[in-house]
């Protein structure tokens, strides 16, 4: 085999990857993972980049991929792996699921598939990043109900360490994730 086909052997591999809907699928789980590490400890739940993501698998994913990527990375966190946000109060694997942050972490799969759903259906700036506000509401409610009912036992101060908190912040992530899918969808259009 001579240079030429080796590389033409590579290249054809590599692109193969990239058009591969696991290799994404996978990506988006370590990408979300990565997300997490992002962190500014605030208790009882931290700021990250994670719903970011997320909003960002529905967006370029679709729904049901970009809902698939989430909960493979809902997985290899229940398993134990170091993928979630470092919080103090925490334990490890499973039982970060029904911790401070659980409620977020379980909506992640619902907001990819419902971001996803709805960028299916039109692909025009304001309905995009009406489904990217859409997705992030989605986290922050189920949050700031789990932790309510389940770890503060007072709606009110849920609604103000849970959501209200965020409220600034989802607005850059949301505008942030809107800006990273039209370039990614600019360039892959070219």
């Amino acid at each position: 085999m001579n240079s030429g086909t080796k590389q033409f052997a590579v290249t054809s591999l590599v692109n193969a990857i990239k058009e591969s809907q696991i290799f994404w699928i996978l990506s988006f789980s370590v990408l979300t993972a990565v997300a997490a590490q992002i962190t500014i400890p605030v208790k009882p739940v931290p700021f990250t980049l994670q719903t970011m993501i997320v909003i960002l698998a529905g967006a370029l994913l679709g729904a049901r991929n970009g809902a698939y990527s989430q909960i493979i990375y809902l997985l290899l966190g229940a398993t134990g792996l170091p993928v979630f946000a470092h919080t103090p109060d925490a334990g490890i694997g499973l039982a970060r699921l029904i911790g401070p942050t659980g409620g977020y972490l379980l909506a992640f799969p619902i907001a990819a598939f419902a971001v996803g759903y709805l960028v299916e259906k039109n692909k025009k700036y304001l309905p995009i990043v009406l489904s990217m506000f859409l997705g992030a509401i989605i986290i922050l409610t189920c949050g700031t109900i789990y932790l309510g009912f389940v770890y503060l036992h007072d709606f009110s101060a849920s609604v103000k360490t849970g959501a209200a908190i965020f409220s600034i912040w989802t607005v850059v992530k949301v505008f942030g994730a809107a800006a990273i899918y039209f370039a990614v969808t600019k360039s892959r259009n070219k």
